[in-house]
């Protein structure tokens, strides 16, 4: 049903209709038939080359390309278009992003800057806030302070007054910043050039990732294509090696990384773009296709009674883990992944660990048996 097997970008709508962008148009799939937009047949849409989707909270379906911005009022069976360009407010007409805000302002991100559209007029931001190459994407944390990704200028944090960047000077992989998304702890995983950054959410320290996807040595840096969070709060990274030809996706379960490519079943190794639907399925684009990931679950089990186990939760001072046959080690480790406290068990019924001294936040109880781990999510407030 696709009109042309490479593809371009990938979203997921507010009804898990999957819209697809190629060379030749953009597509929708809702699950048994497929519909087609091009110039043909809709002369407003400024170019068949799409380059980006963002489907809003309202229904609406944006796609950028080379020539500007085109918005879909209304879908199938009767479509309207609208489509603004430099005349009507752009930056500039060369699309690289397109992201909504809580307050459902569309963030355009461009070769030249970024331009923002309240529903009745545009605003638009450029160097010398922003870095001269452009923006990349557009992501937006808990204060409702933005983030700029930039291709060459690592990222800037604007919040409202103030420009602020962090590149390779502050810690940054890479300049090269391709994606940007917020978890809800208001880390900011950083899609680069050369891998993943983690910075924090008082916006002082990094960490990094750089083998989401395995190589072999000496090819271990992985180049991030896209970014997206699923409803696990798990971070998925596509990843393409392009002096390899090859790629996939990985995806972060609190603890590791596990990774999913061609030899697993997806269409192709030049990945493109992922988003997920409200099922949890990861829809990957590649130049030879879509695929469609189902469900993943989490590696390491999670316990749907753990609320025998360990309580209070959510949490200010103390957690009591009561202690089960088998159990041998308890590990806690914050949303990063990082291991912040470690416990051998002896013969307690009831095990005490105290996390009143940690950051507010999301982390993770690891408890281990002799065969297998059972993980559990707590909130310290």
């Amino acid at each position: 049903g696709l009109i042309d097997n490479f593809v371009e970008c990938i979203d997921v709508d507010i009804d898990d209709n999957i819209w697809i962008g190629t060379s030749m148009g953009l597509q929708m799939y809702d699950g048994t038939n497929w519909y087609l937009w091009d110039q043909s047949s809709f002369p407003s849409l400024l170019s068949n080359n799409i380059k980006t989707i963002k489907t809003t909270s309202n229904g609406e379906i944006w796609v950028g390309s080379d020539y500007g911005l085109n918005r879909l009022l209304y879908g199938v069976p009767g479509s309207v278009w609208l489509s603004y360009t430099t005349a009507d407010g752009l930056v500039n007409n060369q699309i690289k992003s397109i992201d909504e805000d809580d307050s459902g302002n569309i963030w355009v991100g461009t070769s030249q800057g970024v331009s923002v559209f309240d529903g009745n007029s545009w605003t638009s931001y450029a160097s010398p806030d922003l870095h001269w190459s452009g923006v990349s994407s557009t992501a937006f944390d808990s204060n409702g302070d933005k983030w700029f990704a930039s291709p060459l200028g690592g990222i800037t944090h604007f919040d409202g007054i103030n420009f602020t960047v962090y590149d390779t000077s502050n810690g940054l992989l890479s300049q090269n910043v391709t994606d940007l998304v917020i978890d809800n702890q208001n880390n900011k995983w950083i899609g680069t050039g050369g891998g993943i950054s983690v910075l924090d959410p008082s916006n002082t320290s990094f960490i990094h990732y750089t083998q989401m996807y395995s190589l072999s040595p000496p090819d271990t840096l992985n180049p991030v294509v896209d970014l997206e969070i699923d409803y696990y709060g798990r971070l998925w990274s596509a990843i393409y090696v392009g002096y390899l030809a090859e790629g996939g996706v990985a995806y972060w379960n609190g603890i590791q990384w596990q990774d999913i490519d061609f030899s697993d079943g997806l269409a192709g190794q030049n990945i493109k773009g992922i988003a997920i639907d409200s099922e949890g399925n990861v829809w990957v684009a590649t130049t030879t296709g879509v695929s469609k990931i189902s469900e993943v679950s989490n590696n390491i089990s999670d316990i749907l009674d753990f609320d025998n186990f360990l309580y209070p939760n959510p949490t200010s001072g103390k957690i009591n883990i009561k202690i089960d046959e088998g159990m041998n080690n308890i590990c806690l480790y914050n949303s990063l992944g990082s291991l912040v406290l470690s416990k051998k068990i002896i013969n307690n019924s009831v095990l005490e660990l105290d996390v009143s001294h940690f950051l507010d936040g999301v982390y993770y109880v690891v408890i281990d048996f002799d065969k297998t781990s059972v993980r559990k999510k707590i909130v310290v407030d």
